[in-house]
């Protein structure tokens, strides 16, 4: 029997849905990391803003499945956050893969020749990859997404620089190293190398000098700015007292990010595989850009939050609270520098019971985690297991992902089931295809949902979040088993918040005692439905079609 979820649809759904911002008679709730509510999008693959950018360096090569440039860009981006698409999804922070130039030419790695659509293999990081778009395209991006109370945060790599190929200048010796590949049995082997064959390795343990590359310098004089990017290191260096050692050349240029275009925060890939310190060092100089910026720009400032670090310290568990295990040593990376990390063990806890996984989430984030938090997801864009790898669950995946304690990652697609298997792909380009804008506007038909409804309930539930801190920042509670309801309070400051769910409710008239979390004569927000209701002897009574609600003041 279908669900009683989702009402009969209607076609003026998008009309119904677009451009909604605050709700009419609303304050204005203030942002928490705690609760964000992150999309993530591999730029390449989800809108072309700009076909005209699609073609570069000479990258015309045939690839393996799903491998080649698809033409996504930056401004792709800025048009669905003009849209209100992300507005409507009730996201407040957007993660984008790395935009910097690449690699020019293409690698075979094992699964068929392939170019840098990922925007992992850096060869030039002070310059934008012009299939992702300009400084003018990301400048813009950033201010459209600010004044939707959205925050950005830029994917950085320190680890490594792109892989070898006959048409990219090779890095320097001082700079990285080539061997021996990583085996990930312990602290060393997972750091001191390389992490698959023919991806270089920075030698982020080194203090020693290291001159920059010849044919670096070479590309910025023909670009004419030799000069500029010189004096800019020499600022840098003098300023800070750090070494020119390879990570602070990095560290310098990315956050140039945080000085021209005030980004909120940076998503750390490949955390584990360089030493810890290198994440501290990079905080300590993005708190101080951020700061500049913020001083330099008080018109533009969102917040008072500080700058946000969310690593991926790839299969941290929430469950091993903050100290990760590299085999022959813990590290907490919490104490490096890093606000968050991202929780691979979501995809597996999704299968437990609501309760379940809500009760430990919550009493590890206001225990051993107290003050720091977590990412959870369902899918990204490299994790070979996600939970529902076919996309038969896609209503339980929001309920579950949405309302759970913590930060949520949202991996495009998510929302609309966009399938994460494609016929004559291999590895993890599966799970990077394009963005399924088509079934969207066609409205197909995914097992007992359409592609629109699936992305109705997501909506409703990112909106919910969005509107409530105490969803993801929150103490959960149980108030009853069996019809399950639960309330979650966050306080901080003088914002308090309570919210109450019911999940798993028959259709139609829905009972529930809420005397210790409001007032009586209290107006309280439906959020699924859209209706209000007033408390009355300490219950709230209501009567919607729907197999869950979610109150909130």
């Amino acid at each position: 029997m279908r669900p009683a979820i989702l009402c009969l649809f209607s076609l003026l759904f998008f009309n119904s849905c677009h451009h909604q911002t605050q709700e009419a008679g609303e304050t204005e709730v203030p942002f928490f990391w705690e609760n964000a509510n992150i999309y993530f999008l591999l730029t390449d693959r989800f809108n072309n803003g700009d076909p005209a950018n699609d073609l570069n360096f000479g990258r015309t090569d045939s690839t393996a499945v799903l491998r080649g440039m698809m033409g996504g860009d930056i401004k792709g981006i800025t048009k669905k956050i003009n849209e209100g698409y992300f507005t409507d999804l009730g996201i407040n922070a957007i993660w984008f893969t790395p935009v910097v130039e690449q690699n020019h030419g293409i690698v075979d790695e094992g699964t068929g020749p392939t170019y840098p659509y990922h925007g992992y293999w850096a060869q030039d990081w002070t310059a934008l990859d012009p299939n992702f778009g300009t400084e003018a395209d990301l400048s813009e991006l950033v201010e459209t997404a600010h004044a939707k109370g959205i925050r950005i945060l830029i994917d950085v790599v320190i680890n490594h620089t792109g892989p070898v190929t006959d048409a990219d200048p090779v890095w320097p010796t001082d700079w990285v190293r080539t061997e021996p590949q990583c085996e990930y049995t312990n602290y060393a082997n997972t750091i001191n190398c390389t992490l698959v064959k023919n991806l270089p390795d920075v030698k982020t343990e080194s203090d020693e000098t290291a001159e920059l590359p010849a044919s670096l310098k070479a590309k910025w004089e023909s670009e004419g700015r030799l000069e500029k990017e010189m004096a800019e290191l020499d600022e840098f260096f003098k300023k800070t007292g750090r070494p020119r050692a390879p990570r602070f050349y990095i560290m310098k240029w990315l956050i140039d990010f945080i000085k021209k275009y005030g980004v909120d925060g940076f998503r750390v890939d490949t955390a584990k595989h360089t030493e810890e310190t290198v994440w501290k060092e990079l905080k300590e100089e993005a708190d101080q850009a951020f700061a500049e910026w913020k001083k330099a720009n008080p018109a533009k400032v969102l917040d008072d939050n500080d700058f946000y670090m969310v690593g991926e310290v790839y299969n941290y568990n929430i469950n091993t609270d903050t100290l990760f295990d590299m085999g022959d040593k813990k590290i907490n990376f919490f104490q490096n520098g890093l606000t968050s990390l991202i929780n691979f063990g979501f995809k597996t806890d999704g299968n437990h019971a609501y309760d379940s996984i809500f009760t430990n989430y919550s009493s590890t984030l206001h225990g051993p985690l107290k003050g720091k938090s977590v990412v959870n997801y369902i899918s990204s864009h490299d994790d070979g297991s996600p939970f529902d790898r076919e996309r038969q669950r896609p209503i339980e995946s929001a309920t579950k992902l949405l309302l759970c304690p913590g930060a949520t990652q949202i991996y495009y697609g998510d929302e609309t089931a966009r399938p994460l298997t494609y016929s004559d792909a291999s590895g993890d380009a599966n799970l990077r295809t394009f963005m399924n804008w088509e079934e969207l506007e066609n409205n197909a038909s995914k097992g007992e949902f359409t592609v629109q409804e699936i992305l109705l309930h997501w909506q409703k539930l990112g909106k919910f979040r969005n509107a409530h801190p105490a969803v993801g920042a929150g103490v959960h509670k149980m108030i009853s088993e069996s019809p399950y309801y639960f309330t979650r309070s966050f306080k901080s400051g003088d914002f308090e918040d309570e919210i109450v769910v019911g999940l798993d409710l028959p259709a139609g008239a829905k009972v529930v005692a809420v005397s210790d979390i409001y007032q009586d004569g209290e107006r309280i927000k439906e959020y699924y439905s859209g209706k209000e209701v007033a408390v009355d002897d300490g219950k709230i009574l209501i009567d919607t079609p729907y197999s869950l609600v979610l109150f909130g003041k």
